[in-house]
């Protein structure tokens, strides 16, 4: 029996033995799937990390990101000598006494303290956000949720394609630019050849620092923009995945609140911007429409590269926030057919009823443990944080009026980017549009006003001279008249005495 036994046993030792190595193998394959998942998880981080590190160094270099006051103190100095001292400081050097012609008086000077003003804006209003609030936080890419692992090619794409973008704006303007400058010294020499060339230099360099400052702004905001872009379109797959209302409305809140938050971060920025172009184009524009001579590249090349690159700022500002607000705009239209191809599909309401409060209780706790951060300045934005469920409520209600409610909450909540409650779409750009073009059309009516007022004053001059003339005229003629009466009168007066 003993030997039995052990033989009995020893099957049962040589079974655990034998499987012992299956379940070695088995935690092995799992441990390996898990190891190569976290490494690609990584390996996406590394590569969003590498592009905002690239982005953090180009903002860095152009000053957008102080680490300290001494550095903000550098960056603000460096910023006014070059953008305004050594413009101002260049024309005045190479102001011509004798050349009239091929120059505007004053008007170059109104272009380079109004560009500056543009980059002064845009500098002050991205240093401060990004001072406050970091990168990753600023561009709404911080690990929540693991969005990161979700959207990280997405991620990458959008800011290599920003970087890109401001290379394709910077570098043909920087070109026009050049051009310019140097048909302007063929034509206005400024004493010896290395004076013209140091002007030259001075002039083009300043022009780029501030061009780029501020089409970087422009480029961040569209890079904001475009982030949200990528949640939003994701949020129309998520509505063919997923069948539970509370999810989707959740999911609606947060990107509602990341709006909320982007147009309060940039509606200073946005409005300031509008307004210093738009005073800049009125004034430059009466000053070129009051010159009485030919216009052309050498006096009014400043004028058109200028206009140029601030109407290319506004294009990429205006595109990039009625691009998000159609998309937010348009999440309506994908709900109401999601809830009608739902509503045309269901056949058994009472097991959809019931199948959906189960999921309804989870999501609604989860949703109540929703945690964020608020910051001072933000307080005036939107706010966002778990909203108060009625489990019970939601439990006994269908899932067609579920599914009602959350269409009638995105109707009542389109959500998009906004200025001090102006919502930036296409009927706020058509606005902007026939505003602009009916100050354009009398900014162009004014000098001719002007020239006919002139005309008007020398035919008034003339016209009054011309009566002097006819007055004094008449008054001598009747003068010889009465001598000439009087003559006669004393000879006939005579000759009857006689």
């Amino acid at each position: 029996m003993t030997n039995l036994q052990i033989r009995t046993e020893e099957p049962n030792n040589t079974e655990t033995e034998t499987q012992t190595p299956l379940l070695t193998s088995n935690t092995n394959h799992e441990h390996e799937h898990e190891h190569e998942h976290e490494h690609e998880e990584t390996n996406n981080k590394t590569e969003v990390d590498k592009s905002l590190a690239r982005l953090e160094l180009f903002l860095n270099i152009l000053g957008f990101n102080p680490r300290s006051i001494l550095s903000s103190i550098i960056c603000w100095s460096g910023f006014f000598t070059l953008g305004v001292a050594v413009p101002l400081v260049a024309l005045w050097m190479g102001d011509c006494s004798e050349c009239e012609k091929y120059e505007l008086s004053g008007c170059e000077m109104v272009i380079v303290a109004f560009q500056a003003s543009l980059a002064a804006v845009s500098l002050l209003c991205l240093s401060h956000c990004l001072r406050k609030y970091g990168l990753r936080r600023f561009l709404f890419v911080d690990r929540y949720t693991g969005h990161i692992a979700a959207f990280h090619r997405d991620y990458v794409n959008q800011i290599s394609g920003s970087l890109r973008l401001f290379i394709l704006w910077v570098f043909p303007c920087f070109l026009l630019k050049t051009v310019r400058e140097i048909i302007r010294i063929s034509y206005i020499q400024h004493g010896s050849w290395g004076f013209s060339i140091a002007i030259f230099i001075a002039l083009v360099v300043s022009w780029t620092y501030v061009s780029a400052i501020s089409l970087t702004a422009c480029i961040m905001f569209h890079l904001v923009c475009n982030l949200q872009v990528i949640h939003f379109d994701d949020y129309g797959k998520l509505l063919e995945r997923e069948s539970d209302v509370l999810v989707f409305l959740e999911e609606h809140m947060r990107l509602r609140y990341h709006l909320s938050k982007i147009s309060h971060r940039f509606r200073v920025y946005l409005l300031l911007e509008f307004l210093v172009v738009t005073v800049s184009q009125v004034v430059t524009l009466l000053q070129i429409t009051g010159y009485r001579d030919m216009i052309t590249m050498v006096n009014g090349g400043d004028f058109a590269v200028s206009t140029l690159v601030q109407v290319v700022g506004i294009i990429i500002c205006l595109h990039a926030a009625t691009r998000i607000s159609h998309r937010a705009q348009g999440v309506v239209s994908l709900a109401s057919r999601w809830h009608a191809i739902a509503t045309c599909a269901s056949s058994d309401n009472s097991q959809m009823r019931s199948s959906a409060s189960a999921g309804s209780l989870e999501v609604a706790n989860h949703l109540n443990s929703i945690h964020l951060d608020y910051s001072e300045s933000d307080l005036e934005s939107l706010d966002f944080g778990g909203m108060a469920v009625n489990t019970q409520l939601i439990s006994y209600m269908s899932s067609h009026h579920k599914r009602q409610a959350f269409v009638m909450y995105l109707q009542s909540n389109p959500g998009g980017i906004t200025i001090f409650g102006w919502t930036v779409d296409r009927s706020l750009v058509n606005t902007i549009f026939f505003l602009e073009l009916s100050l354009v059309t009398f900014v162009l009516d004014v000098p001719e006003r002007y020239m006919h007022t002139e005309e008007e004053g020398e035919n008034k001059v003339a016209l009054s001279v011309v009566d002097q003339v006819f007055c004094h005229t008449t008054a001598d003629v009747s003068k010889k008249s009465v001598q000439d009466f009087h003559s006669s009168h004393q000879c006939i007066s005579s000759s009857s005495m006689l």
